[in-house]
């Protein structure tokens, strides 16, 4: 349907770490990541398709339904950050998924997109450490450097973690991408910043809520780079007991 409405879309999520992982889970639904100008457009082509739609998260997230079945379209990370742009579908593999020729998101960007996910009950780093354990010969090591940015301690957290999973891998993580990250971290380390700031909220929604809200620190999600607004942090904050309330029923 969105291939016929000329929507370009990729397949990510658990699909994708089963193709470069070989790690395979039931989920109840099925990713697709567009850039943030085609989220009106394939919403328009699953509704008339017949598909129950919603822009669940203005700042991330549409939602498609069709009975038991949904569909995700995420647009960047629910954290305002890893937006969706023109590389993802350079850089995208191609692939054959029920007689569709389709393109998935490249490892590198599942990487990027997961490292942020440190939710109390969801941790994205064993889908990380999956995918370098298979995928880390191969990778764009510099591009991903580069995604990360201002992020890259971020990226040397699970760096590190996969040196402690798999101790007999550590030499697919290359030597000279280490010893820059880890460079970096002693250059930090002799000049603590004055900015007091919490990057917390940038990996978790709620763990950190009470730092903004009762220590004084400034909330990161307000950073020009992170494409989140205070409407859409309370937003994102209120479906927190949202989602929790329906967990609770399942249970």
């Amino acid at each position: 349907m969105l291939q016929q409405a000329n929507v370009p879309f990729l397949i990510g999520g658990a699909y994708v770490v089963e193709v470069y992982a070989a790690v395979s889970r039931r989920t109840k639904d099925f990713d697709l990541y567009i850039r943030p100008s085609h989220v009106d457009a394939a919403i328009d082509a699953l509704d008339r398709a017949g598909y129950r739609t919603e822009t669940t998260f203005p700042h991330w997230l549409a939602k498609a339904r069709l009975g038991r079945e949904y569909v995700d379209l995420i647009f960047r990370a629910g954290n305002g950050l890893c937006e969706v742009d023109d590389s993802w579908f350079e850089r995208a593999h191609t692939d054959e998924l029920l007689g569709l020729h389709v393109k998935l998101c490249a490892p590198e960007e599942m990487i990027w997109m997961k490292a942020y996910i440190m939710e109390r009950e969801r941790f994205d780093g064993g889908d990380i450490a999956h995918i370098l354990q298979s995928c880390a010969q191969t990778l764009d090591w510099r591009h991903l450097v580069n995604r990360f940015g201002r992020d890259w301690r971020v990226l040397l957290s699970h760096l590190v973690l996969f040196g402690y999973i798999y101790p007999s891998e550590r030499d697919k993580i290359p030597v000279e991408i280490m010893d820059d990250l880890v460079g970096r971290l002693h250059q930090e380390a002799r000049a603590a910043s004055t900015d007091r700031v919490c990057r917390g909220t940038l990996l978790s929604r709620k763990q950190f809520l009470l730092d903004i809200e009762e220590r004084g620190f400034r909330d990161a999600r307000l950073e020009r780079r992170v494409h989140m607004n205070s409407k859409d942090i309370a937003h994102w904050t209120k479906a927190i007991e949202d989602e929790e309330k329906a967990r609770a029923k399942r249970v």
